[in-house]
């Protein structure tokens, strides 16, 4: 079985039911905090660089979600500094193990990645729980006490 640092929102319904499955798999969690987590340019960017710049958003961020924000229409070194700024808009959870490094849940690959034992789930059940608002933004005001 495999030990994960496991970057999340806290209070996330959706990264619970992540956590869930990975245990149930028999995995270790080292469960961080995404928002708190003193990420530097070259840190975020051992996640992210892999993908295409769209896929390194949360699509349900507040600020993704009034227009404030387009993923698919900003470039790498904007998206990037963005990020820095606003964790909350980084796509969750972030995954690593064995310098293995993966952005977002889905569970597919997960399982092709370190396995989920049987496990089964869809994308469509990792969305937050309750009252959407407060599940994006609840910690907002603490990722915006970081700002220099």
């Amino acid at each position: 079985m495999a030990y994960i640092t496991f970057y999340e929102k806290p209070g996330c319904g959706g990264n619970a039911k992540q956590k869930e499955l990975l245990l149930a798999a028999g995995h270790t969690l080292n469960v961080k905090n995404l928002l708190t987590e003193p990420w530097t340019r070259e840190s975020l960017l051992a996640f992210l660089s892999p993908l295409p710049v769209p896929q390194w958003f949360n699509r349900s961020a507040p600020m993704v979600r009034d227009g404030r924000v387009n993923p698919d229409d900003i470039d790498a070194e904007s998206a990037i500094n963005l990020l820095l700024w606003y964790p909350l808009l980084v796509r969750r959870p972030l995954m690593e193990s064995s310098e293995q490094r993966k952005v977002g849940f889905v569970p597919e690959e997960v399982d092709a990645w370190v396995g989920l034992a049987g496990q089964s789930a869809t994308e469509d059940e990792f969305g937050c729980q309750g009252n959407i608002g407060q599940c994006a933004e609840h910690h907002h005001d603490s990722a915006d006490s970081r700002r220099p």
